[in-house]
């Protein structure tokens, strides 16, 4: 079910998460061992985010809220 909602929710999003509704995510460089690099590995494999950041750690690329930023895709 989508669609506008009031209320709370006690959703915490771990590896393993089943996204049914979202399949593209935009999101920065987050800190080690922080909720945000679970949800980011949740979407995207911690393997395959922490290749991500070992390339973004050799080219440079700037982290937190104002760095860069990457676009990643739910793989099927």
């Amino acid at each position: 079910r989508t669609g506008e909602t009031t209320g709370d929710t006690n959703i915490f999003i771990t590896p393993g998460f089943d996204f049914r509704v979202v399949d593209l995510l935009v999101t920065n460089f987050h800190l080690p061992k922080s909720t945000l690099m679970m949800l980011v590995s949740a979407f995207a494999g911690y393997d395959h985010v922490m290749a991500l950041y070992r390339h973004a750690i050799a080219q440079r690329y700037r982290f937190f809220s104002y760095g860069d930023a990457m676009l990643l895709a739910l793989s099927a």
